[in-house]
């Protein structure tokens, strides 16, 4: 029986990773959300999981031992300093920043794994596509920092691609642009996910590359009608947007939480709680609409564990 693989979360959000992946049964050791309703959230689902908080006081936590350093590191640092729909601050941005002690906090897991003789972690990352052209090339830094390189990594012809690897002194990196359509939610959601490793014999290309039989390029069958969704510009929503649907007959809504917990592969009212004196059932729309729209996809996240879990087995 192979042992139970741990993990530790930051900028954990409602937790999309441990949706996917406590069927697979990965441990949270850790979470670190600052944000009230999240964190609420996290506290109603999983009370035995210690939410740390501030993520840039973790590494020197786990360097003195009194935060494990787990198997898997996961986090989706904050995206709004590289959204199309930003300003686009890149690394210049307090919360691009948070990019570079995502890295630092790698280290230190993998530091102290090293000195207790056990396997380096494996590092799972999700943004915006934006980051890929961030102007200040915060992608290359970011690649290049993971990959144990002493400069930032620059694009080959200037731009980077959707999908690739590096192989650095520290490290191998691989990313991938997925789209959660094609995971079999209903709702286009175009992100960046990177898997690193120091791991001897681990190939982060194997568990985001598909043979080209196996990729999900294709649209996503459609096998029953869908509602005609249109968006708007606004707050509070998936992708910073305002999402409403064209029923028959023309009514125009907007989609309720529980449709949104539906598009992201969440269990229906995962995120209706007990908030500020408020029962589940009066819990309110705006921040369960923003906490859906700031997490990952469920069914994107459980895909790649899926593929390391396939790639450590037939290591161990």
């Amino acid at each position: 029986m192979k042992p139970n693989t741990t993990y530790g979360s930051v900028c954990s959000g409602i937790e999309a990773a441990t949706v996917a992946w406590h069927p697979l049964g990965w441990v949270p050791s850790w979470f670190a959300e600052i944000e009230p309703f999240p964190a609420a959230v996290l506290s109603h689902h999983y009370p035995a999981v210690p939410n740390l908080g501030d993520m840039t006081t973790i590494a020197a936590k786990v360097r003195d031992g009194t935060v494990d350093a787990p198997d898997v590191l996961v986090g989706g640092t904050p995206c709004q300093a590289f959204s199309v729909a930003g300003l686009r601050g890149g690394l210049s941005d307090p919360r691009g920043a948070l990019t570079i002690a995502y890295v630092e906090l790698a280290n230190a897991i993998d530091t102290t794994r090293s000195f207790r003789g056990i396997p380096p972690s494996v590092i799972v990352w999700e943004n915006v596509p934006g980051v890929l052209s961030s102007k200040d090339n915060a992608f290359g830094c970011f690649l290049g920092a993971l990959a144990g390189e002493d400069s930032e990594l620059q694009p080959p012809g200037g731009k980077w691609k959707n999908a690739g690897c590096v192989f650095g002194p520290q490290r191998a990196v691989a990313w991938r642009v997925l789209d959660a359509q094609y995971f079999g939610v209903a709702q286009r959601r175009r992100r960046v996910f990177v898997v690193a490793s120091a791991r001897e014999g681990f190939d982060p290309g194997e568990v985001l590359f598909e043979f080209e039989g196996m990729r999900r390029d294709d649209p996503p069958p459609r096998t029953s009608p869908v509602p005609v969704c249109l968006t708007a510009r606004g707050a509070g929503s998936l992708d910073d947007r305002e999402t409403y649907i064209v029923e028959e007959g023309g009514r125009i809504r907007h989609m309720t939480p529980m449709e949104n917990e539906r598009q992201q592969g969440f269990p229906d009212n995962y995120t209706s709680i007990h908030w500020r004196k408020k029962t589940a059932i009066e819990c309110p729309d705006g921040p369960r609409y923003k906490a859906l729209g700031n997490s990952m996809a469920v069914p994107c996240m459980r895909f790649i564990a899926t593929r390391i879990d396939d790639a450590l087995i037939t290591r161990r």
